[in-house]
């Protein structure tokens, strides 16, 4: 198997969570009731349809409109599978060129960040299939912190989300509103930004990581999020099939 096929980090969640249902899973007695969940960085043709398939469900879902194509210099694609079913995915944006999704309606706003040294990355593509469990979603922001801020070293997420999510964000993962409502003409939707300092994420990671339901009441995502003893490895991983992926 070469190195990016490798998951780049695995956990187990409910099978009634993890798609259970559209698979034929195999346990023991120690896993019964358990799904394993592999989360990968790809670039292979067979993971970006997956992601791409998966995406073009839930958007349809919302009634959004999605843009082909999903290879790009500029941009890693994160996936969770399970039993070979793709349940999340995600992708995330580099601004190496000044050029991110979000410029198209919010450059003025971006470029207000970038005056101020600000290193930014966008979040975009993001879809979880429906029953999932909390920790697709929060390994794959993880990860995606991650790559971005301890391998990368850029220092902040803008992320464009329809009006009616933007307390969704808020609250489970502590943006804030860095630009009005706009048009945004890639899903046919209206958008709008918002703003996150990556060191602010890591504060909540420290805290929050890997408390799971024991959270003492707290509502973020940040208790589903993977403990910090357990980045170390993950960015191993990650530098790992980066570098076997820029040698091919």
């Amino acid at each position: 198997m070469r190195v990016e096929e490798q998951p780049i980090v695995s956990f187990q969640v409910p099978a009634s969570a993890a798609g259970a249902s559209q698979l034929e899973c195999r346990q023991d007695a120690r896993t019964a009731g358990m799904q394993q969940v592999n989360v990968h960085i790809d670039a292979s043709a067979d993971g970006l349809a997956a992601a791409g398939s998966l995406l073009r469900r839930m958007y349809a879902w919302r009634g959004y409109a999605l843009a082909d194509g999903m290879g790009h210099a500029n941009r890693i694609t994160l996936v969770a599978e399970t039993g070979g079913l793709a349940i999340g995915t995600m992708s995330l944006w580099f601004d190496r060129q000044g050029a991110l999704p979000a410029d198209a309606e919010f450059g003025d706003r971006l470029d207000l960040l970038r005056a101020q040294g600000r290193r930014l990355c966008e979040p975009s593509r993001l879809a979880i299939d429906k029953g999932m469990s909390k920790r697709v979603f929060a390994a794959l922001i993880h990860v995606s912190y991650i790559y971005a801020h301890h391998i990368q070293g850029f220092s902040d997420y803008v992320i464009e989300v329809n009006p009616r999510h933007v307390t969704f964000y808020k609250r489970m993962l502590g943006f804030a509103d860095f630009g009005g409502e706009r048009a945004c003409a890639r899903v046919g939707a209206p958008a709008v930004l918002l703003r996150l300092p990556l060191e602010q994420m890591g504060a909540q990671i420290r805290q929050w990581g890997g408390l799971m339901e024991q959270h003492g009441g707290e509502r973020s995502f940040y208790p589903y999020f993977f403990a910090l003893r357990e980045e170390a490895g993950i960015t191993a991983r990650l530098v790992a099939s980066c570098v076997q992926r820029s040698a091919a």
